[in-house]
């Protein structure tokens, strides 16, 4: 790697890069921190050291061998912050199994695409979430699963799937379940020299994860990310916030995103950290948690904070233990940033930039840097990482100050999208630099700022939407004559969808009506938040829809312009 003096793109590059796999970082943490906690679960009463942790991750290890699971097959998790998520995540480290992320927000549609686009051959599951039944959704995509024995499905849809394993009371299950409770009896037909032998083959570049993420074509695609990846980048992500063995996270951000797995649970585990756990976001339950458990850190998305900050309980509880955490996930408003660092007793919180393929951290401010560019910028390269700006149109760097495309190079890059050679390629140059597809500015000092995107994805909470995903699901309405999905500005949520429709000749349909549409098809949080029936869509001279205008269209039409200015790092 060129040193910072020679290359100006580069973060610091005083500590080495780790060498170690994620299984033999996190034995090396558990030898060295025993019995420190390691995972607790305040409002279930489940706690594990971090021995512990590493004692049943290997007993679930083999569990999950004597299944048939070897090592490079990939295991497809369908779960809520459960406890079980994380003991999944270290047993497939540990014999080198890919474990394949799914939003919990998804449906029958969603989940069949990604299991077969991923070749999973096993699914662990839970039972639902909000309004998804995930049994009836695997049942109908799955109906063989009625009949067969546990390890022996054999599905026309999809060819690969072998066995599911089911976290839940066992009266729930489907015949063709495991529960997950029979992978510590199966594990007994295996030996733990079997399994170390396994763990010791894995190669620090070998595969361990795939998280999936849209593009512009609207098809989720899988990000492949490896062991060198997500240990490096979680534990400089830890090193930003000053973590140590005696820091405890409050994480209830979705361990399915890189937000819960790298920012969150790796970032604890390379520091002996703690990691707290909240199934399922709720102000109340997250506060008592962050207050039983005296945290020393919260992660969320601002929208989190948000409800917690306005919730009436909120001067009830002591957050005087707390010290950092993290803002990320969307636009983080800087009176929301100020708000959190006065009355939550956060004087140490961070912003951290990137995105999957980056593993996903780019930028990030640090504990040490001024109040004033923690919450207005999103920090200063991570180290041994490469950013850069440039002229989206030439290619051509940017001079700071100067707006154009982040793009990112170094160890922290993804190694592809999973069988998609085409996209990779428009993804990384040739000379190994990501784009990012958004746009932002580096100032003299190193630090960043994002003002925009290329993409048209919109951010709602922290989730990433894609509109051409919604658009090509509205045109399968026979009312729907044409349709363009913009974002526009929400005080709460950052961003909130909304459809521009226009209706078939002599069609009528209303706001509702379409919104209701979109929830029947898709996740509920990819709905139309807003419907605006327009003639015509803002073109230019080639004929190209302008979205942007259809954005300012629909802050004027809903009067969004107090949303609008909300000034964001």
């Amino acid at each position: 790697m060129a040193d910072t003096i020679k290359n100006p793109h580069i973060g610091p590059t005083d500590v080495p890069l780790l060498e170690k796999t994620m299984a033999g970082m996190f034995d090396e943490i558990a030898w060295k921190y025993p019995d420190n906690d390691a995972l607790v679960y305040p409002h279930e009463g489940r706690r594990w050291t971090y021995a512990e942790l590493q004692r049943d991750a290997n007993i679930l290890a083999r569990g999950f061998m004597a299944m048939g699971v070897k090592k490079g097959d990939h295991v497809a998790i369908w779960a809520t912050n459960v406890a079980e998520w994380v003991l999944t995540l270290f047993a497939t480290e540990k014999i080198g199994a890919v474990l394949v992320t799914v939003n919990t927000a998804y449906k029958q549609f969603e989940l069949e695409y990604l299991l077969d686009q991923s070749d999973s051959t096993t699914l662990v599951m839970i039972k639902s979430f909000k309004d998804s039944n995930y049994i009836e959704h695997l049942r109908a995509i799955c109906p063989e699963i009625m009949t067969c024995k546990p390890g022996e499905i054999n599905s026309a849809t999809l060819p690969r799937l072998k066995n599911v394993v089911y976290v839940g009371d066992r009266e729930d299950m489907l015949p063709g379940m495991y529960n997950f409770e029979d992978l510590y009896t199966m594990a007994e037909s295996v030996s733990e020299e079997e399994r170390a032998a396994v763990q010791a083959s894995i190669d620090i570049h070998d595969v361990t994860n795939m998280q999936y993420t849209s593009g512009t074509t609207g098809f989720p695609k899988g990000v492949m990310l490896t062991n060198y990846n997500i240990v490096n980048n979680g534990k400089a992500i830890g090193d930003r916030m000053a973590f140590t063995e005696k820091d405890r996270l409050c994480i209830v951000v979705p361990f399915f995103h890189c937000f819960g797995m790298v920012l969150a649970i790796t970032a604890c585990f390379t520091h002996g950290s703690t990691m707290v756990g909240v199934p399922i976001y709720n102000p109340l339950t997250v506060m008592q948690a962050i207050q039983m458990e005296r945290c020393t850190a919260f992660h969320g998305v601002p929208t989190m904070y948000i409800g917690m900050l306005e919730h009436p309980e909120f001067k009830n509880f002591d957050f005087s233990t707390m010290r950092t955490g993290i803002m990320a996930g969307s636009p983080c408003p800087i009176k929301v940033m100020e708000q959190v660092i006065r009355d939550m007793h956060m004087p140490e919180i961070c912003i951290t930039y990137g995105l999957t393929e980056a593993s996903p951290a780019m930028t990030m401010s640090a504990t040490t840097d001024p109040i004033e560019l923690r919450v207005t910028t999103v920090g200063k390269r991570m180290p041994h990482c490469e950013v850069k700006v440039v002229d989206p149109d030439t290619g051509e760097e940017c001079p700071h100050g100067v707006p154009g495309e982040l793009m990112a190079r170094g160890y922290n890059i993804m190694l592809g999208y999973y069988n998609m050679p085409e996209a990779t390629a428009l993804a990384i140059t040739p000379d190994g630099w990501l784009h990012s597809g958004d746009i932002g500015t580096e100032d003299d000092n190193g630090y960043f700022k994002i003002t925009g995107r290329l993409k048209d994805m919109i951010i709602r909470g922290g989730e990433n939407i894609y509109p051409r995903e919604i658009e090509e699901y509205l045109y399968t309405n026979p009312k729907v004559s044409d349709v363009q999905v913009v974002g526009v500005p929400d005080k709460k949520y950052g961003e909130e969808v909304m459809a521009c429709v226009v209706l078939a000749e002599g069609a009528e349909a209303t706001e509702a009506e379409l919104i209701d549409y979109v929830k029947q098809g898709l996740s509920r949080f990819k709905a139309p938040h807003y419907v605006m029936f327009v003639k015509e869509f803002p073109m230019n001279a080639a004929g190209k829809i302008l979205k942007y205008r259809l954005r300012e269209m629909g802050i004027e039409y809903l009067n969004l312009q107090e949303a609008a200015n909300i000034e964001t790092a």
